[in-house]
């Protein structure tokens, strides 16, 4: 394997440990040590606490500070992604506030083609399309099952998904930057704005709870991040959102083989074509390629 090929593995492979840690999201957030935390304000709390010691736990490792313009609309992005996810997570279904920022890959796509004028690498609309086709299968059948939900709710979802988007896209730009100082700042500038809210609750977590909330925001923060940079600097946006959608694929399965919960049909479904397309670009066409080079037959999908 050369040079190039080792390392876009390298970048993909830390995108899937990425996603592996934020599909670990479940297991945090419905631990029984948080049963005493009202349902309205749970989501919340958890952002703040999750941040926060996102932040702290990087400090000590920040390296080369320094200011770029493009690290204020990250900053924005960042901030503005935790705020809708959580109003998504409190004005519609928890499964919806997943499943509508999961839309991220398309929002990176509009980005990067639309906006910068980025080649459209065509290999890479066969994730994106059946990462798509997954998402609406889900959020379809999700809207069916609750007719009653709030369009407020579902709006800040969708606003979640175009910020992420924009988080992936804005790190993707930085990627030369030191790991840390991206991911300590923008979780230090998020745990501020959500700190007034925080203070008006008058809510404050157990010692036990604090013990599990520094975890919360080591392992499904602060680490993922800096794994998501390192990935960046190998591969695209466009390619890290789509293998990113593992996450909400596997976040079911943890809380079902940890807590009991069972997902819906239609989420398994709708997680099957996300895999199917995954597999398929990542998996089958690196392996058909590789048969292409040994055979001196060129490809016929472009990178």
């Amino acid at each position: 394997m050369d040079a190039h090929r080792r390392d876009r593995l390298t970048g993909r492979l830390c995108v899937v440990a990425a996603a592996l840690m934020w599909s670990s999201c479940g297991l945090f957030a419905r631990a029984p040590i948080f049963d005493d935390w009202p349902v309205t304000q749970r989501g919340l709390l958890f952002a703040f606490w999750r941040t926060a010691f996102a932040a702290l736990v990087l400090l000590p490792t920040v390296r080369r500070p320094r200011f770029r313009p493009m690290l204020v609309p990250l900053a924005v992005c960042f901030t503005l992604m935790n705020v809708t996810y959580l109003s998504a997570m409190i004005l519609t279904t928890p499964a919806n506030a997943i499943w509508l920022q999961s839309a991220a890959p398309w929002w990176v796509f509009l980005f990067s083609v639309a906006v910068f004028r980025e080649p459209v690498v065509r290999r890479d609309l066969i994730p994106l399309g059946f990462g798509m086709a997954g998402v609406g299968t889900i959020l379809a059948f999700e809207i069916l099952a609750h007719p009653d939900q709030n369009l407020a709710g579902i709006a800040c979802g969708v606003a979640s998904g175009v910020a992420y988007g924009g988080v992936v896209f804005f790190m993707g730009r930085l990627n030369t930057e030191n790991a840390s100082w991206l991911v300590a700042l923008n979780h230090a500038i998020a745990a501020a704005a959500m700190f007034p809210l925080v203070l008006y609750f008058g809510l404050w977590p157990s010692p036990n709870q604090l013990f599990v909330l520094a975890a919360f925001g080591a392992l499904q923060m602060a680490v993922p991040y800096l794994l998501l940079i390192r990935g960046l600097r190998s591969i695209r946006a466009q390619e890290a959102v789509s293998i990113g959608l593992i996450e909400p694929v596997l976040m079911p399965l943890w809380t079902y083989l940890i807590w009991g919960v069972t997902a819906a049909w239609w989420t398994i479904l709708g997680g099957a074509l996300i895999l199917i397309g995954l597999l398929y670009r990542y998996v089958y066409l690196d392996l058909r390629e590789r048969g292409w080079r040994g055979s001196g037959q060129p490809p016929k999908l472009g990178h």
